[in-house]
């Protein structure tokens, strides 16, 4: 399974890959997140409801980030194990800047296995391109938030 797909952030460069780190950011931003965590440098544990359709399930994740090249490149690493099958892949977002707006551009590949495999490429490219958008809709929401809270404490 391939995947890529690009967001446009109303956010410059600079404030979004200093969030795109923050924990609590994440964990807020996650579609069906139900706990996510730094557990040492570069690397996150989480669990995360996934519903495709007909198919639900609480998948155990691990994301560890093996290249940090911000403010331009961050790769990751994801591993997720649920009781309809595994996911194991890799993403790479490129980050690039005009006129004070980001430009995110994720390119995903991986291996979806179990019950979960064949559920189709159909529904499974679909499934990931919705998961996607609401992910990066919702992160940009909560960047805005802790820029606002960020400015409030100054005054």
């Amino acid at each position: 399974m391939e995947i890529e797909y690009q967001y446009r952030f109303g956010l410059p460069k600079t404030i979004v890959t200093k969030y795109i780190h923050n924990e609590e950011v994440l964990r807020n931003s996650l579609p069906g997140c139900k706990s996510f965590t730094k557990s040492s440098t570069g690397i996150y544990t989480g669990e995360m409801e996934i519903n495709l359709g007909l198919l639900q399930d609480l998948f155990t994740l691990d994301v560890e980030i093996v290249d940090d090249k911000t403010p331009s490149l961050i790769k990751l690493k994801i591993n997720g194990n649920g009781d309809l099958g595994q996911i194991n892949g890799n993403a790479i977002l490129m980050f690039k800047e005009n006129q004070g707006l980001t430009q995110l551009t994720c390119k995903a590949a991986g291996k979806v296995s179990g019950t979960l495999g064949l559920a189709g490429k159909k529904l499974l490219d679909s499934g990931a391109a919705k998961g996607l958008e609401n992910f990066f809709q919702q992160l940009e929401k909560e960047m805005k938030r802790k820029v606002y809270q960020t400015k409030r404490r100054k005054r």
